[in-house]
C-alpha cells in the first residue's frame, strides 16, 4: 500500500530521534555501570590475545574471536572484579614520494612528519548477561580533536533452533559493518592502520566509511549452527547538534530515509583452518543540503571471501578479499552542477593476504582498485575516479601472547608499511607522487 510521502517524511523523523536519543542514553548508561562489569576482551575471558586476533593483535579475528564478538562480547572467565576499560596509542612517521604543497595537514611540513595519529579509550566488554559493548573514543593527533569513534553495543543470546545451536542478537551501532564479524569489509579490512598524512583516493562506496559515525542504527543478527550468518537493519543520520556534542564533523549530509543494511554468510570451521564467502548489501539516499532537496541514491552490493590457516598456530595464513558495485543516481550533483551526468556506477576490489609466525612476526601484501564511469564535473581534471595499487607491510608484536611481558595489559605492534599507486584519481603519469612509506608503533593495553 502506498503510504504517501508526509507518513515516509514522519517515519524517518521518528526513527531519527529514538535512535539518537537511545544512542545517548546507551552511552551513559553503559559508562556508569559498577566496577564489577566484566572489562577488555582479553582479561575478561582470561585468554591471550593471540586466541582472538591473528598475530596476536587486533583486528583479524580467529573463530574464537568471531563468536566472541556475536556473542554479544559477554563470555567471561566466571571471575568478577575486572574493570571494563582499555585504551590505545598509535603514533608514526609518514614520507611520501613527493613533498605536499602547503603541508600536509595544518600544523604539519611538506613532508617527513611524526604525529600521534590516535589515542583512544575504550569501553569494552561484558556490561550485563548476554551485553557487552565497545565504544571507543578518540583523540587525534592530526585533528588536534577528540570524538565519539567506532561504537557496537550488543545483547545477544544463546538458543536451539532446528535442532541446532543459534546465536541471536541486536546491535545499535554508528558504522554499517562495523558490527561485522569478518575481515573482508571496509570497517574492519586491511590496512588495519593507516597514515592520516599521505594523500588517498578521493572516490569510494558508501559501504568504505560514507556514513561511518554520521549515523545511529539498529541491526538483528543470526548465527546458526556455527555457519550460516544473516543480519539486516536500518539507520538514521544523526542531528547536527548530535554530531557536535560527539566531536564529529557534519559533512555527510542527511539520510532523506533510512538506510537499509543486510548481510549475508557462510562460514566453515575445521579447526585448523575456516574460511567464509558473504553477500552484503547496503542502500543510501543522502540530501547534501539537511535542509532539503533532492538527493543522492547509492545502491552498494558486494561480495566477499576469506581464509585462514591456524595450524599449531605458530605458523598462520590468511587471504580476505571483497568486491562491492555501486550503483549511483545523483539527483543532488545533477541538479547543482557538480555531477555532469545524473547516472554512474563505482567498482572497488580489494584483496590482501597475510603471514604470520609464532603470533609475532608478520608480512601482508594487498592489492587494492577502484574504477567507475566517467564524469568530468564529478571527478576533476582526470573526469576518472580510478585508483590502484599494491600496499606491503611488514610488523613485529613483541607483546601479545600468553607469555608476553605483563600480559594481557601490555601489547604492542611495529610496523612498516609501504603504500605503491599505479593510478590516482583517475591518472597514472603521477600516481608514484602519493607513494607512502608509514613507520608505526600501536599500544595497546
Amino acid at each position: 500500500m502506498h503510504s504517501g510521502p508526509d507518513y515516509g517524511y514522519k517515519q524517518a523523523g521518528i526513527l531519527k530521534h529514538g535512535l539518537a536519543a537511545v544512542f545517548s542514553l546507551l552511552l551513559f548508561g553503559t559508562a556508569v555501570q559498577p566496577a564489577h562489569a566484566l572489562p577488555s576482551f582479553a582479561r575478561q575471558t582470561g585468554q591471550d590475545c593471540a586466541a582472538c586476533h591473528v598475530g596476536a593483535f587486533g583486528p583479524q579475528l580467529t573463530p574464537y574471536g568471531i563468536r566472541f564478538k556475536l556473542g554479544g562480547y559477554s563470555d567471561s572467565d566466571g571471575k568478577d572484579g575486572h574493570i571494563p576499560l582499555s585504551a590505545m596509542l598509535r603514533g608514526s612517521w609518514t614520507h611520501t614520494s613527493k613533498d605536499q604543497a602547503g603541508g600536509a595537514a595544518p600544523h604539519y611540513g611538506p613532508n617527513d612528519n611524526a604525529t600521534l595519529d590516535e589515542a583512544s579509550i575504550f569501553l569494552a566488554g561484558r556490561l550485563a548477561d548476554n551485553l557487552g559493548a565497545f565504544v571507543q573514543t578518540t583523540y587525534s593527533g592530526v585533528d588536534r580533536a577528540a570524538s565519539l569513534d567506532n561504537t557496537d553495543i550488543r545483547y545477544a543470546r544463546q538458543l536451539t533452533l532446528g535442532g541446532k545451536d543459534t546465536t541471536i542478537g541486536i546491535s545499535l551501532n554508528n558504522n554499517p559493518a562495523i558490527q561485522d564479524p569478518f575481515n573482508t569489509l571496509p570497517a574492519w579490512g586491511f590496512p588495519y592502520a593507516s597514515s592520516d598524512l599521505a594523500p588517498t583516493p578521493s572516490a569510494a562506496p558508501q559501504l568504505n566509511g560514507g556514513l561511518a559515525g554520521q549515523v545511529a542504527g539498529l541491526t538483528a543478527y543470526g548465527f546458526w549452527n556455527d555457519s550460516i550468518y544473516a543480519e539486516v537493519g536500518a539507520y538514521n543520520s544523526l542531528s547536527s547538534g548530535t554530531l557536535n556534542w560527539m566531536g564529529i564533523s557534519d559533512d555527510a549530509g542527511e539520510l532523506s530515509h533510512p538506510a537499509t543494511y543486510w548481510r549475508l554468510g557462510f562460514f566453515n570451521d575445521m579447526k585448523k583452518q575456516n574460511w567464509s564467502v558473504g553477500l552484503v548489501g547496503l542502500n543510501a539516499s543522502l540530501q547534501p543540503d539537511r535542509n532539503g532537496g533532492p538527493s543522492n541514491k547509492y545502491n552498494d552490493i558486494g561480495v566477499d571471501a576469506s581464509y585462514q590457516f591456524l595450524g599449531t598456530r605458530q605458523h598462520v595464513g590468511t587471504v580476505n578479499a571483497r568486491y562491492v558495485h555501486e550503483y549511483q543516481t545523483r539527483n543532488a550533483s545533477f541538479d547543482a552542477g557538480e555531477a555532469t551526468n545524473l547516472k554512474g556506477s563505482l567498482n572497488e576490489l580489494n584483496f590482501n593476504a597475510s603471514y604470520y609466525y609464532d603470533q609475532t612476526w608478520g608480512l601482508t601484501g594487498g592489492y587494492f582498485a577502484t574504477t567507475g564511469s566517467s564524469d568530468p564535473t564529478l571527478y576533476g581534471p582526470s573526469g576518472s575516479p580510478d585508483s590502484s595499487g599494491y600496499i606491503f607491510q611488514t610488523d613485529w608484536t613483541p607483546f601479545g601472547k600468553e607469555s608476553s611481558w605483563h600480559a594481557p595489559w601490555a601489547n604492542l605492534r611495529l610496523g612498516l608499511q609501504y603504500t605503491m599507486y599505479n593510478k590516482f584519481d583517475g591518472t597514472s603519469s603521477n600516481a608514484g607522487d602519493n607513494d607512502t612509506t608509514y613507520l608505526f608503533a600501536w599500544f595497546a593495553f
